[in-house]
């Protein structure tokens, strides 16, 4: 895991193009004609944000430094200490157990870096294969949210799972 750099954009959108057919299914920003431009864009507003508290966004890298994914942490409610936590993993690493894993190292960096006390993986209902992360990761499953998500124009209802701090001894 590390923080993404500017010189990191061809990289993430080859990992981006590669999974269009996965990702897109679920995920909004993804598509077709993703390319460099939209990964520097997306680079851009995650440090600009990782400076104001508004987002923390990591590159899931393997051993030699290849892009395998994103996870991070956004929409940070300040106030009442939650956030979002999301996740993809380009197809040629999917089933490996890299996400679970990310989950887990997002998870422990949120809690020891920041005052949140609650991260929320919000995943469609048909999105299986991202509910069945989050359990790995050992997000408790609290509810079903009614039409919570737009995935390809449409209301969605959304499974939440969340993470909460570990309580002090």
């Amino acid at each position: 895991m590390r923080c993404p750099a500017q010189s990191d954009a061809p990289a993430l959108a080859a990992a981006v193009q590669e999974s269009v057919a996965e990702i897109a299914l679920w995920m909004s920003w993804c598509h077709a004609a993703y390319g460099e431009q939209d990964a520097t864009n997306w680079i851009d507003s995650t440090l600009a944000a990782r400076l104001s508290g508004a987002a923390y966004e990591f590159l899931i890298v393997d051993v030699d430094d290849r892009i395998v994914g994103v996870c991070g942490v956004n929409h940070v409610n300040a106030v009442d200490r939650f956030a979002n936590l999301g996740y993809w993993v380009r197809s040629t690493a999917m089933g490996q157990g890299i996400a679970p894993r990310a989950v887990l190292l997002v998870a422990e960096w949120t809690f020891a870096n920041t005052n949140l006390n609650r991260l929320e993986i919000v995943v469609a209902e048909g999105n299986a294969r991202s509910q069945r992360v989050a359990e790995k990761s050992g997000a408790k499953r609290e509810a079903i949210l009614r039409q919570r998500m737009i995935v390809g124009g449409h209301p969605v209802d959304a499974v939440m799972h969340s993470l909460v701090r570990p309580k002090a001894d």
